[in-house]
């Protein structure tokens, strides 16, 4: 099963914000043995979620989906999932003892009394408000839970909470997944080289190799390095180490000059 990220919002697109999200969640991945698929960034602009998520609830993959699930004006994905589902918002009754929960905990932490009738505190109850079907993903940070359905898990934008809600989704519902593929790398460092000279050779390896993928990532070099291209095989092990050979022999009949990665 193939496995995407939607990041969402407006300070990500904006710059106002760095996103960590993407290269946390690889490293997430990786630890498990999985790798990402691929990756979309959409503003706070609720057609644009809406049609995102249309085209991802109609196909199979696994999709995380992070930011615009708290309650305030910007916060559009709880409603955008449930339109693009077409099914309506409703308060889920375990995600209403929780915020409740944590409404009662921070009053206490101040030393005050609640009213959990109060128009703000009954406006926090939104951020429990998932699409009709939906199940919780809990939050270790602060109890405010997250959202799944139909493969798709959604958590807040603060890394803090997102991190470890989207490793409990991969522990607890995909660890049969984890390591199935056992996958390595090997690359060298081919300088001074044009990757229209090498497409030839990274055609054969692909062709000859069936489970191996041929990289190559050219760099323009700088002060410390001269200018290179890092040319690698990846994928199936028994394959790689056979594809990488294949590789040295045709680095050496150009005559490259090359090093280990």
């Amino acid at each position: 099963m193939a496995i995407g990220l939607i990041i969402i919002g407006d300070e990500i697109l904006s710059g106002k914000r760095a996103d960590k999200h993407l290269p946390k969640f690889i490293e997430i991945l990786a630890a498990r043995g999985l790798q990402l698929s691929w990756a979309q960034y959409v503003g706070d602009e609720p057609a644009r979620i809406i049609s995102t998520l249309e085209r991802s609830f109609a196909g199979n993959d696994i999709v995380f989906v992070t930011g615009g699930i708290g309650a305030t004006p910007d916060d559009h994905t709880r409603q955008c999932a449930a339109a693009a589902l077409g099914v309506p918002l409703a308060l889920h009754p375990e995600a209403k003892k929780l915020i409740q929960q944590r409404i009662t905990d921070m009053a206490a932490e101040a030393g005050k009394t609640v009213d959990l009738d109060a128009p703000d505190n009954l406006h926090r109850l939104k951020m429990g408000e998932f699409p009709d079907g939906a199940e919780l993903i809990p939050n270790p940070y602060n109890k405010i839970p997250g959202f799944a359905i139909q493969n798709h898990y959604f958590a807040p934008g603060f890394p803090v909470m997102a991190w470890p809600m989207m490793e409990w989704v991969l522990d607890n519902r995909y660890s049969h997944l984890f390591h199935q593929e056992p996958r390595v790398e090997k690359s060298v460092l081919v300088f001074e080289a044009m990757e229209s000279t090498l497409t030839p050779l990274m055609e054969a390896i692909e062709k000859d190799f069936p489970l191996v993928k041929v990289f190559s990532l050219p760099s323009v070099g700088n002060h410390q390095i001269r200018r290179h291209i890092e040319l690698g095989v990846k994928g199936e092990p028994r394959q790689v180490d056979a594809a990488f050979d294949m590789l040295l022999a045709g680095l050496d009949q150009f005559n490259a000059e090359y090093v280990p990665a």
